[in-house]
């Protein structure tokens, strides 16, 4: 239910957003879209502002309306057995699934009216497969926050890392695939 209902608000505030601004909510996407040239790095860095300090004011009001309880706020943390280089990886890999969704299906002509839908579901899918794993987070921003008030900093890096990671992977797969 929860990644589905993370799905369904992706897919919402792309196509209520996406007209506007391109409904940049994760700097790892925005990452992707400034490395293959779609947006300039200068409007990149005004993302990367606006979704940083937009993930530390929900985490605030979070962290105020639930009376600071960590399991309230959104913090991550690794699932039992994992070590931190397998949270990296699986990060890295399901962001690059769905950097790659973002990308193909809202740059291309042909698919750009279904990329709302198309991220909305990439993001359900990974989120349901990795939650149990890293909390699914595929975000920066989505990690900072919480860390933030959580306390959880030891291991921001690897939500961090491994979606910056997927974004360019993602990002220079698209960019070979649109050369040729």
């Amino acid at each position: 239910g929860m990644a589905l209902a993370h799905g369904l608000v992706l897919t919402a505030f792309t196509y209520a957003y996406g007209p506007i601004s391109g409904a940049h909510i994760n700097p790892a996407v925005t990452l992707g879209m400034a490395i293959s040239k779609t947006i300039k790095w200068t409007e990149a860095i005004y993302y990367w502002v606006a979704q940083f300090l937009a993930s530390i004011i929900a985490a605030a009001a979070l962290y105020y309306f639930f009376k600071g309880a960590k399991n309230s706020i959104g913090a991550l943390a690794l699932g039992k057995g994992l070590n931190p280089l397998q949270g990296l990886l699986i990060e890295a890999l399901l962001t690059f699934f769905l950097v790659t969704i973002v990308m193909h299906a809202s740059l291309s002509a042909k698919t750009r009216d279904f990329a709302g839908l198309a991220t909305g579901l990439t993001l359900a899918l990974c989120t349901l497969l990795g939650y149990p794993l890293t909390g699914a987070a595929l975000n920066p921003a989505r990690a900072f926050g919480p860390a933030m008030f959580a306390g959880t900093f030891a291991t921001f890096w690897i939500y961090l890392l491994g979606p910056v990671a997927g974004a360019v992977g993602a990002a220079f797969l698209y960019r070979y695939m649109s050369a040729k």
